[in-house]
């Protein structure tokens, strides 16, 4: 039991590790851009330190690309594309829900061109991708990996997800201006962005994004190369959730407005429980036709 736990808090002291590298960084940097926020240059750092401890850590746990879920270069690319239309299948209802709930109004302030509208489409589509090939080979990639080979495969699922959700709320609600920064002030803002992990405001939405991870997860280790999978929905969903920022508006007045968060409009209770009912559902199919294939043999 104390094994597992150890394994499991093994990428919080990498995390740790990472930002107080970070915090150091952006008090100096600072020093120099005083214009920067060291809030954000900290957040930067960080994630930016996260992702180049992938390649320490697969020669440290011994993985090479295909343990991390990376296949071929065609079938990756079928990978991602087949990834983007299972976003667009599980994310689309939620989007026609809060439309009919009249959670999502529509934006009339903007000028609307086929042009513009793919404009913004395109850019969003880009945005989302780069975002993907960061957050997924970390997240699913190394993370999942590493846990992989200490843990049970639900276990290493759910931790990997709490540790992705958690990711999204390490934010200081503060910042200091670079003219009143001192050393100590920038570790106590990072001590108040780990503390924002207790804040009850994002609980919803920490337990959409937690899901997500799940999902995600579960898509994963369905196969051994299957990374592509996951960044493709992982592209369509972040993609969709721009879009929906850029047509329509949130009003957190209306009646069913409690479905969604205010961290972006959209991640709340109602994509915790879609994305549950799909886990769940997969789950149940998965065992009958396993236990169907046993008793045909």
């Amino acid at each position: 039991m104390m094994r597992s736990v150890y394994y499991a808090l093994v990428p919080l002291g990498v995390l740790l590790g990472a930002a107080v590298i970070a915090s150091l960084g952006g008090f100096l940097l600072v020093q120099v851009f005083d214009t920067w926020s060291v809030q954000k240059v900290i957040n930067k750092t960080t994630q930016a330190l996260l992702v180049l401890s992938i390649f320490p850590a697969m020669a440290w746990l011994k993985l090479n690309k295909t343990d991390l879920g990376f296949a071929g270069r065609k079938q990756f690319g079928r990978q991602l594309l087949q990834g983007f239309g299972l976003g667009f299948a599980t994310l689309m209802p939620v989007f026609i829900v809060l439309t009919v709930l009249k959670i999502n109004v529509l934006d009339e302030s903007q000028a609307w061109t086929l042009s513009w509208f793919f404009g913004k489409a395109s850019l969003a589509v880009l945005l989302s991708l780069l975002i993907s090939l960061i957050e997924e080979p970390l997240f699913r990639g190394i993370l999942l990996a590493g846990l992989l080979r200490k843990l049970p495969v639900p276990a290493a699922i759910i931790i990997s997800a709490a540790y992705y959700g958690c990711l999204h709320f390490i934010k200081s609600p503060h910042n200091i201006p670079a003219s009143e920064l001192t050393l100590g002030g920038t570790f106590g803002l990072l001590a108040d962005a780990f503390a924002n992990l207790l804040n009850p405001d994002i609980f919803s939405a920490f337990l959409a994004l937690l899901m997500v991870g799940v999902f995600l997860g579960l898509l994963r280790t369905e196969r051994q190369a299957s990374l592509g999978l996951c960044i493709g929905c992982h592209t369509c969903w972040v993609t969709l959730i721009k879009m929906n920022k850029t047509v329509f508006n949130t009003d957190f007045n209306a009646d069913y407005a409690f479905l969604v968060s205010r961290y972006d409009g959209v991640i709340g209770p109602l994509v915790t429980v879609w994305l549950l009912l799909a886990v769940l559902g997969y789950g149940f199919w998965r065992h009958r036709y396993s236990t169907t294939g046993s008793k045909n043999a």
